[in-house]
């Protein structure tokens, strides 16, 4: 497997991935969001990443968020700002269950640490115990809860830099 930034190139294959995960258990995604939008933002600001297997299919995506409602909750602590946001963690349904999701978030947030990123934080919705039991095994910690988006969230955090 290997880690890249996407391309506009991956635009069409990345849209279908997140298609193909609405309505699986756990997931909070609807067929409005993620969207192109999203896409097209995240690529704008070399903020989506991809893995690709060895036949070039993308088996995973990740995006570093800029979400402004997100970024004012306040549950995130000062002493570790400026912090980033992961989001938009999928892994397609083939890969799942073999460890993609914790490499997609160690690669984002070595993306952000070289970015200059204290800390990481980001949303986990609260019926999502697959992902829920993938962050606790890399220590992140949860901050705070809220509702935003129709729904309920853990808020959890990662320290980057000492």
């Amino acid at each position: 497997m290997k880690f890249t930034m996407a391309t506009l190139a991956d635009k069409a294959e990345i849209l279908a991935l997140y298609r193909s995960l609405v309505g699986t258990e756990y997931c909070a995604w609807t067929d409005e969001y993620p969207n192109e939008a999203e896409i097209d933002s995240d690529l704008s600001r070399n903020a989506l990443f991809c893995m690709k297997d060895e036949s070039g299919k993308i088996a995973g995506i990740i995006s570093i968020d800029h979400d402004e409602e997100v970024k004012k909750l306040p549950c995130w602590r000062d002493t570790l700002k400026p912090a980033g946001e992961l989001s938009r963690l999928g892994v397609r349904r083939e890969y799942q269950n073999q460890g993609l999701a914790g490499r997609l978030l160690q690669h984002g947030m070595d993306e952000l640490k070289q970015r200059g990123f204290k800390s990481v934080h980001f949303l986990v919705c609260k019926t999502n115990i697959k992902a829920i039991r993938s962050y606790n095994k890399l220590n992140f910690e949860v901050v705070g809860e809220c509702r935003l988006f129709g729904e309920e969230w853990w808020c959890y955090e990662k320290t980057l830099i000492s």
